[in-house]
């Protein structure tokens, strides 16, 4: 009789669910059967959604009941606090499964080559949005004591920034954040938050429910300067052509024309500004230098040589997330990901590394939204399904699923569970009862660890 096909999956958020999801839909998962298991370094699984989506955003986090429908599933085992490759790498995993697919997404800031990145006060979006979503691998602490600050960048998680530096903390008391998060927010002295953009509204790559929901705050003065309203040949045929594009100036349109509303947080969408250096003193920031940009015609901009400096006292830079590179899989250092046809990993002669692939932001790059994801991980699963019925996936020599269990064991990796996930999540809502919270974050490894039974 004919055993089930068995996928490894490393990355258990959106992307590796949704490719698990395939793998249950497909014509093999009737027969002869798929069992998937999920690795995931962080002892609970959602991936981007616990630790990249903003406390604020609820209607994001709904997404985790579809992917909760998966994971209950008889077919899947959640492997949680396991590291690749420190607790299992690819040869380990080769030796247990027919196939493996890596969905590790990204979680580190691109960098920004400007003089004075490296000043103190200056820092990486990616590492705020860690902190404030309580990851249990960043300083429990956050320095939040300039009035001024800037966030670098036109795209959503820039929104998510500014949009947490600029609410009070008792606004955001309603949602998961853990005590050293609202202790940290309650310290706040921002008072002023400018995002900058180098390019304008048109080119601006926020979605409009993110845009709006600056504005929802009864804190927050969102301002637009009237002059930064401007479009070119190529800005107009990017509205006509992409609904999105066209909500989106509407709006900032609309922000630029209205009377101040006397909110006590000023945020100004500030556009044609290019950050040209961070500027400090004593080695900490005290301002930031841009130089004026105009549209060329065709929706790119180019410098005009006039320069302005910005009084502030700390720069979050937002322009982008990369991933971590994988041991023992072909890089492309320029774009962060590794190389693929199809979701198949691709090595450096041209020929697809047998048995391996990929999906979601490890294999495109940190764009789009979350179920953008989707359409990666069915066009990967349906290639991966290709070569098993072709032949061409090595075979296992113990595909028994104890193995795996047992290796893990001996290595002596502290393992969480799905039936631990439901533990965690339980033990999440107890604290956050008594202040009539839906949940409290765990913050610490050891505690989410221990609350998870592993």
């Amino acid at each position: 009789m004919p055993r089930p096909l068995r996928v490894a999956i490393v990355g258990a958020g959106p992307a590796g669910i949704y490719a698990a999801d395939a793998l249950l839909k497909s014509a093999v998962a009737a027969d002869p059967g798929v069992s998937i298991d999920l690795f995931e370094r962080m002892p609970a699984p959602f991936g981007l959604i616990r630790y990249g989506v903003a406390p604020d955003h609820p209607r994001i986090k709904g997404i985790v009941k579809a992917l909760h429908q998966v994971l209950d599933k008889p077919q899947i085992r959640l492997f949680g606090n396991v590291d690749y490759p420190r607790d299992i790498d690819l040869d380990d995993l080769r030796s247990f499964y027919d196939a493996v697919i890596f969905s590790t997404g990204a979680t580190a800031d691109r960098a920004l080559d400007i003089p004075g990145i490296e000043l103190d006060g200056s820092y990486g979006a990616a590492d705020f949005v860690s902190w404030y979503d309580g990851h249990p691998d960043v300083p429990r602490t956050w320095p939040l004591e300039a009035e001024k600050v800037a966030v670098l960048g036109v795209g959503n998680v820039a929104l998510d920034v500014a949009r947490i530096l600029a609410k009070t903390a008792d606004e955001l008391l309603p949602t998961e954040i853990p005590a050293n998060v609202y202790d940290g927010l309650k310290a706040n002295r921002a008072r002023e938050i400018h995002v900058f953009g180098r390019r304008g509204p048109a080119q601006a790559k926020f979605s409009p429910m993110e845009l709006r929901e600056l504005d929802h705050s009864p804190t927050i003065e969102v301002i637009v300067d009237p002059e930064d309203i401007d479009y070119d040949e190529g800005s107009i045929a990017a509205r006509r052509s992409e609904k999105q594009t066209d909500m989106v100036a509407k709006t900032l349109e609309n922000w630029a024309i209205r009377d101040e509303r006397g909110r006590p947080h000023k945020l100004f969408l500030h556009f044609f500004e290019s950050p040209t250096e961070i500027l400090g003193e004593d080695g900490k920031v005290v301002g930031l230098r841009t130089e004026r940009t105009a549209l060329d015609g065709t929706g790119n901009v180019k410098g005009t040589g006039e320069f302005k400096d910005w009084d502030l006292g700390a720069v979050y830079r937002a322009v982008g997330y990369l991933s971590d590179e994988l041991p023992k899989l072909p890089w492309d250092l320029a774009s962060g990901t590794v190389p693929d046809e199809g979701g198949r990993v691709i090595q450096e002669t041209g020929e697809h590394l047998t048995s391996t692939y990929v999906t979601g932001w490890i294999r495109r790059g940190p764009i789009g939204l979350i179920g953008h994801t989707k359409g990666d991980a069915n066009e990967t699963v349906a290639n991966l399904l290709e070569d098993h019925a072709a032949g061409r996936l090595h075979t296992p020599g113990t595909p028994e699923p104890e193995a795996v269990e047992t290796f893990l064991g001996e290595r002596g990796v502290r393992f969480t569970t799905w039936e631990g996930w439901y533990k965690l999540d339980a033990a999440e809502k107890a604290l956050g009862e008594p202040q009539g919270r839906e949940r409290v974050k765990i913050v610490e490894r050891e505690g989410m660890l221990d609350a998870s039974g592993a």
